[in-house]
């Protein structure tokens, strides 16, 4: 692994060392059609909007997530090739790579 993949990927991991991030991401990832709307996200948490709205921007910087806007609200599907690779760096060696389905990641 490179410096760079290894600056990529340590960044990936920070951004799902909190909790809520943590929740977020597994939220969008099992979200029905493998998106999410953030209405359907902000009453799960005892947040505020803006903070919800954070936390979610920090997932896109890190490119654990895409986000499409559609008229007044922001839709969130998990990126599963960024997931992939973060799945690949903890797999021991000589380990077979699951598929997507298998792993929870939704194609």
């Amino acid at each position: 692994m490179s410096q760079e993949q290894a600056t990529e990927l340590a960044q990936a991991f920070k951004a799902l060392a909190d909790p809520v991030r943590l929740r977020l991401l597994s939220l969008i990832a099992s979200h029905a059609g493998g998106e999410a709307c953030v209405c359907d996200l902000t009453g799960t948490f005892d947040l505020t909007g803006p903070t919800i709205s954070h936390h979610l921007k920090v997932l896109r910087e890190a490119g654990l997530v895409t986000s499409e806007r559609r008229a007044t609200w922001v839709y969130y599907r998990a990126a599963p090739d960024v997931l992939a690779r973060l799945s690949a760096v903890l797999r021991p060696a000589g380990t077979p790579a699951e598929s997507s389905a298998e792993a929870g990641v939704p194609a």
